[in-house]
């Protein structure tokens, strides 16, 4: 047995926001990884447009600073329980993480989650918080929050005696004291070392590599990213690939291989027994796999990846204005694209139905869906999608369906809207209190279905003062019927371009969401209508000219701001008889069927 005393091997956890990404920038900083006169891009590790935009890390990563002759790989986990399926692989890569919790906000529910992951695992913890500088800082009662929190997860002795370093990323500094503000991150960097465990196993024993991860690259094809057991991988040597159960084995050569430093991927000759690797060549290398010694084949567990939660269905674009502002708009672009997607996105499930247009794509939440139609928005894909479902279970006889545990912090004002919305939806109280800054902080066991639909109608309730967060909580039987939403939809009566006189006679009837000159077809939804049913309006209406010409009756419309709604916005409003029609230029709802009489036929047909 050996132990690799030069080698430390994190991933750090922490809540959306709580500044994980920022405190990976400092550590790559202050370990020399850049020049003193480089420039870098604030928050380096968030390299997708997207996880930039929305502030969120989606994807996990990897990264190395070398702390006096100490590598240290630090692998940056996503905090949104959507992405739970990434969270699982990456811990199976590290001996020890960083738990990062803001000291005002405390713990929150997506650390949580992955925390309770990590604990089950084994993994030591230490324990970081994080922007003690910012007002209302509460560091000493955050550290005691986090081991009710251990101890509620089930923590052992060992973990229960965690370390704790304050730091604020942001200023650069890390320190023992929270009185006492440091002056760099050594103090972090230090703690690192001692607390966390180096790797250990057998150094000369057959080589044994688990990829916890693939990336693609245009290049070089797919890349296998994971960590060496056993022994030592060596550039060209031949080694035997097989699953967790021992089957589909097939030998492959090592073409490249690469360790990381800083950001970047570095070729290397040769890694051993505790190293994170990346490893090209390997060509249908897939997640959960091990390399192995073709004389010694011993293929290692893998973890279980949560099942999906959410349904939804991608279909070809049936629209009038289909394949007008989309490059990839076929079935056969759309069915490459989710089934690409699903080489590497393990938590997500593609099934072809008995439409060859149609697709239905399960994946953890709506996040974790509308991530990824907004990803091949972006790439120019073109496609219509269905309103997301939930995915249910049948164990006994009994229907089960998925539950949430819901987090709320709201001013004390709103806690009467929220429990009155949320009664409705079939919420469970679990927990309530007060802090000290006059905030109410409420915590709910909730069907997933109940939650659907709910943040705008929350932001609404809240004047948007309040912040909501959910997390899969397992399944329990079915809670009965949830009433569904109790809005209609205004739709537009012929195809044409929206006019001020048409939308202004349309904006007393309810709230728009297009403004004039927009160009709409029959069964687009322009509107929500406060009543229960659709309500079907000629917005393109023009006003017929007179040669009479009375005072006053000619000045301008006014017409009061539409209300523009994001993609997860729309997901949130389409009902079950409508579609998001999505390309790269806009987003569009509209009716499944487009013509009024179809329609009215359907519902006279339900009726009977």
């Amino acid at each position: 047995m050996g132990i690799r005393e030069d080698l430390r091997n994190i991933a750090i956890i922490a809540h959306v926001d709580h500044g994980k990404t920022t405190l990976v920038d400092q550590l790559l900083r202050q370990s020399g990884v850049f020049r003193q006169n480089e420039a870098v891009a604030e928050r380096v590790m968030d390299s997708n447009d997207l996880e930039r935009e929305r502030g969120i890390t989606i994807l996990s990563k990897n990264t190395a600073v070398l702390y006096n002759g100490v590598k240290i790989n630090i692998v940056d986990t996503p905090g949104h329980a959507d992405f739970g399926g990434e969270v699982e692989r990456i811990l199976m890569m590290v001996d020890g993480v960083l738990l990062l919790v803001d000291a005002f906000e405390g713990c929150m529910p997506q650390t949580r989650f992955v925390l309770k992951k990590a604990l089950g695992l084994g993994k030591k913890p230490v324990v970081v918080v994080n922007k003690i500088d910012r007002p209302g800082a509460r560091p000493l009662e955050v550290v005691d929050e986090v081991l009710d929190l251990f101890i509620e997860l089930g923590a052992d002795e060992s973990q229960l005696d965690f370390p704790v370093v304050y730091a604020s990323a942001r200023d650069g500094y890390a320190t023992l004291d929270p009185a006492v503000p440091g002056t760099d991150m050594k103090p972090l960097f230090d703690m690192i070392i001692r607390e966390v465990p180096a790797p250990e196993g057998n150094l000369s024993g057959p080589t044994q590599v688990l990829f916890s991860n693939v990336d693609h690259d245009d290049y070089v094809g797919r890349i296998g990213i994971g960590r060496v057991e056993r022994g030592t991988i060596r550039v060209g040597q031949t080694v035997t690939i097989t699953n967790s159960e021992g089957g589909d084995a097939r030998n492959a050569r090592i073409v490249k291989l690469y360790q990381f430093e800083g950001l970047k991927r570095v070729d290397a000759e040769s890694a051993s027994l505790g190293d994170i690797v990346a490893v090209s060549g390997l060509a249908d290398l897939n997640i959960g796999e091990t390399a192995c010694d073709p004389e010694n084949v011993e293929p290692l567990p893998f973890v279980k990846i949560d099942e999906p939660t959410v349904s939804m269905l991608f279909m070809v674009n049936s629209s009038p204005f289909a394949g007008r502002e989309g490059k990839y708009v076929t079935s056969r672009n759309i069915r490459d694209r989710l089934f690409k997607e699903v080489e590497t996105n393990v938590a997500m499930r593609v099934e072809e139905t008995d439409s060859a247009d149609t697709f239905k794509v399960s994946g953890r939440g709506e996040l974790h869906l509308s991530i990824l139609i907004e990803q091949m928005r972006r790439q120019n894909y073109e496609f219509q999608v269905s309103r997301p479902n939930v995915i249910y279970k049948e164990e006994n006889g009994v229907k089960l369906e998925p539950m949430e545990l819901l987090m709320i912090e709201v001013p004390e004002e709103y806690v009467g809207a929220v429990m009155e919305k949320l009664g409705t939806r079939k919420a469970e109280l679990l927990n309530m209190g007060s802090r000290e800054s006059g905030t109410t902080h409420l915590e709910f066991r909730i069907p997933s279905r109940g939650i659907m639909g709910y943040r705008s109608e929350f932001l609404t309730d809240t004047n948007g003062n309040g912040i909501m967060n959910h997390v899969f909580d397992g399944y329990e039987p079915y809670k009965g019927d949830i009433p569904s939403r109790t809005t209609g939809s205004i739709v537009a009566f012929e195809a044409g371009e929206t006019t001020a006189y048409g939308l202004f006679s349309a904006q007393d009837r309810g709230r728009l969401f297009v403004g004039p000159g927009v160009p709409v077809y029959e069964g687009m939804i322009v509107g929500s209508s406060p009543k229960g049913e659709d309500l079907v309006i000629n917005v393109c209406r023009k006003k017929h000219a007179t040669n009479t010409r009375a005072a006053g009756s000619d000045e301008a419309l006014k017409l009061t701001p539409h209300t523009v709604l994001s993609l997860e916005q729309s997901l949130e409003f389409i009902a079950d008889d409508e579609y998001l029609e999505v390309t790269p230029k806009n987003i569009r709802m509209r009716k499944a069927e487009l013509s009024h009489e179809q329609r009215m036929k359907i519902a006279a047909r339900n009726k009977k």
